[in-house]
């Protein structure tokens, strides 16, 4: 063999950076001899001169010949092709290699990474231990994002103080403790971070709000401005991708073929509650509808209805992200809209790729879908005031009435109760709130206190999502000097038992800086009205949306002076009361609220309007879509 032509020769020049020297050797040495250490040094030198792709072939081949390293030379292939987006061959050569994950963060990384973005969650939850154990951030920003997907998980909230207690400066760590501390109303946990993260921003650092999950964030942080820097996990948009997936050439047809993405499509999921009854009414002569569906088979096996109805169904659950542009792309979607935003379960990760001439945002995720490009997001003129557009990237798509769908035929309507079946007092003035606990802020809970201590006939009716809940909500009412005889807990109950027990109370008292939002509807469909006070952000901006589609817009205080003061006018003048429900009750069949037909046809108008807007290769603009004659006559009877 020449002498210049070894293993030696290419290993010193591999060390002294003459990389194409050493490649070159080594081609001429592969022709004669081929062994995992050679196989090594070509991926180590292709990785010096950026071909990565290449370099994880060649660590591959190195790690299918036997010897001690096979199983690092393995770990570096499936590193690189996660590194270059070929997600299917890492996870390929990463679950050859299972047993060593739950082991090793780097491999569990890979595994996790891709599982958690598939939605694929079984597979990775023996990896959570290692990855927060990790040193290396990434490992660590990933546990994170793991552990906050199962909020009543025991492991989860120890592992998440764990992370925090060995992390104190690192504020994705403090925003993560934060989330367990409102999950549970624990105030005077939450009010110390708080105090750190308020401190900052009165300082002008808006930076540390980076580290905030953008769905956690809506929980406290009603500024909309704010609203926007909330983006871990995310990664700022490509403009250059944007201009090419509109242009992008495109078959379109006598139908606009629209394809929804979501992972609720189940008949017991909140947002089907809403939508089931928009898909079926879809005008099937205009439009093709297409239900991309990454809906996890432990949901689907409760579900009772004909999916067929609402759309042809495709399965994407557990497809990478190349593999849904694929499947998208084979139906020819004209507007894909995305259901979920950042909620937990999404995939709106997805949308950075070029599924679709228009992407829209609705529904789901009560805000600017951050770093996700979306054309337009469909809100109405309550949600989306003048003020707020610039703080979206997206185009306002302003539909007449509510951005809301409601389904008046699938949902049940409610049965009589009373008092007493349910163990409420019978003369009390009753104030409700059935919302998520997490909504529960320190300034809406000490609004509440100061209601209750002026209006001494009333007692609040509460729902607890957990003991815990109960017991620190419970501590802070008593703090405030309010008799825990006057707040009543009641648990989640099954869905038509939960309609049916709402007209109970007197009255629905609104959360902020996130309102009810199903949970909002749910009530005004109940027959229980609903005071809320004017947002200062989409989540906060809800209920007063619905309010105005139920022609309802006198509960909708100007600010909290305002709104403590009608709870209390309201509580002291139960004629108000009966007029209110007696109107809701006249109102649900002939409001636009739950119009499912009205609202169809106003969506329906968008879309067409963003259809014919792309086939003329215009930029989405802002729209705001007119109203149709107001109804005459009931939609439905009761």
């Amino acid at each position: 063999m020449n002498s210049k032509v070894s293993f030696s020769a290419a290993s010193r020049d591999y060390q002294a950076g003459r990389y194409t020297q050493s490649l070159a050797t080594l081609n001429q040495l592969m022709d004669i001899h081929q062994d995992a250490k050679t196989y090594a040094l070509l991926a180590k030198n292709l990785v010096q001169l950026g071909f990565k792709a290449d370099a994880a072939k060649a660590y591959g081949l190195a790690g299918n010949c036997e010897g001690p390293n096979a199983y690092e030379y393995q770990k570096q292939a499936a590193k690189l092709y996660y590194e270059t987006g070929n997600e299917d061959e890492a996870l390929l050569i990463a679950m050859r290699n299972l047993s060593r994950a739950q082991e090793d963060a780097e491999l569990a990384f890979i595994i996790t990474a891709i599982y958690l973005k598939r939605q694929q969650r079984d597979i990775i939850r023996p990896f959570k231990t290692v990855l927060s154990e990790s040193m290396n951030p990434d490992h660590m920003r990933l546990a994170a994002l793991l552990l906050s997907d199962d909020l009543n998980d025991a492991t989860n909230q120890t592992l998440a103080r764990n992370l925090f207690k060995r992390f104190p400066g690192n504020h994705a760590f403090r925003f993560l403790h934060l989330v367990f501390a409102r999950e549970f109303n624990d105030f005077e946990e939450a009010a110390k971070h708080r105090a750190v993260i308020d401190g900052a921003l009165a300082k002008g650092d808006l930076e540390i709000l980076r580290k905030d999950n953008p769905f956690y964030h809506l929980h406290w942080c009603g500024n909309e401005d704010f609203n926007r820097y909330a983006t871990i996990g995310t990664t700022p948009l490509n403009q250059e991708r944007i201009a090419f997936r509109r242009n992008q050439p495109h078959t379109w047809s006598n139908k606009i073929r629209i394809g929804y993405m979501s992972s609720d499509f189940w008949d017991r999921h909140a947002t089907m509650k809403l939508l089931q009854r928009i898909l079926e009414l879809h005008d099937k002569d205009r439009f093709e509808v297409t239900l991309f569906c990454h809906t996890g088979p432990e949901y689907l096996k409760h579900n009772e209805t004909d999916r067929s109805r609402w759309g042809r169904i495709v399965d994407i659950h557990g497809f990478s992200d190349q593999a849904v542009l694929a499947v998208v792309r084979e139906h020819n979607i004209d507007i894909m809209v995305d259901l979920k935003g950042h909620t937990s379960g999404s995939r709106a990760a997805a949308f950075n790729l070029p599924l679709a001439p228009v992407h829209v945002g609705w529904l789901g995720f009560p805000g600017s879908t951050v770093n996700i490009d979306l054309d337009y997001v469909i809100g109405d003129h309550s949600v989306l005031p003048e003020v707020a557009k610039p703080f979206y990237h997206e185009k306002f798509c302003r539909l007449p009435e509510s951005y809301q769908p409601n389904d008046p035929m699938h949902r049940p309507k409610p049965r009589p109760v009373t008092r007493e079946q349910l163990g409420l007092p019978e003369e009390a003035f009753i104030f409700a709130s059935f919302n998520g606990n997490r909504k529960i802020t320190p300034e809406t809970i000490n609004s509440w206190c100061r209601i209750l201590k002026r209006a001494p006939n009333s007692v609040l009716w509460l729902m607890a999502n957990t003991p815990r809940n109960q017991a620190n909500l419970l501590k802070h009412f008593q703090t405030a000097g309010i008799s825990p005889k006057r707040i009543i807990f009641c648990p989640r109950a099954p869905y038509e038992q939960h309609i049916d027990r709402q007209q109970a109370a007197d009255l629905g008292i609104d959360t902020f800086p996130v309102n009810g939002h199903t949970t909002t509807s749910e009530q005004l469909w109940g027959g229980l009205p609903v005071l809320t006070v004017k947002g200062t952000n989409f989540a906060s901006r809800v209920s007063e949306s619905l309010l105005r589609a139920m022609d309802l817009p006198e509960l909708v205080a100007g600010d909290l002076q305002a709104y403590e003061d009608l709870a209390v006018e309201l509580a002291q003048n139960p004629g108000r009361i009966a007029e209110y429900k007696a109107r809701l009750k006249e109102k649900r069949y002939i409001a636009p609220l739950f119009d499912a037909e009205r609202f169809c046809n106003h969506l329906e108008q968008a879309y067409e309007i963003m259809a014919d807007r792309a086939k003329q290769h215009l930029a989405p603009e802002h729209m705001d879509i007119p109203a149709l004659p107001p109804r005459t006559a009931p939609f439905a009877s009761e």
